[in-house]
């Protein structure tokens, strides 16, 4: 089983979108299978093996998602925050605006998946392994 502070940790290397595959493979090691990232408040749930969950607080003050989803724009800023060129708060806030309400990292099929407000699929990233 992971905990809270052993995924802390993870993401205390992550300085940029750059450092994702390397914060997503600690996230393997840890036996985390899959999470999801709530970009209203940042909290999250991880999920391991055997139904194991683990739900992290909110990082930040709510932020108001777009109703309507800009995919085009969205993809613009998650190549910027992958070149390191945004900070994960930046990342979060361009993602509000783009009606970006949440994302799913699935480590097994290494794949992340970016939804609007009507759980409609924005985006699927291979994660680079």
């Amino acid at each position: 089983m992971f905990t809270i502070d052993q995924i802390k940790n993870a993401h205390s290397k992550v300085k940029s979108g750059a450092d994702f595959p390397n914060y997503i493979q600690e996230l393997i090691v840890l036996g985390i299978v899959s999470y999801e990232i709530f970009v209203t408040d940042g909290h999250a749930v991880y999920s391991g093996k055997d139904n194991f969950n683990l739900e992290a607080p909110a990082k930040y003050a709510p932020l108001t998602i777009a109703e309507k989803s800009n995919a085009q724009q969205f993809v613009q800023d998650l190549k910027k925050h992958q070149q390191g060129k945004t900070d994960y708060k930046t990342f979060c806030n361009d993602s509000a605006k783009n009606g970006i309400v949440k994302w799913i990292v699935n480590t097994v099929a290494m794949t992340c998946v970016y939804y609007d407000s009507d759980e409609n699929n924005v985006l699927t990233e291979k994660i680079p392994g």
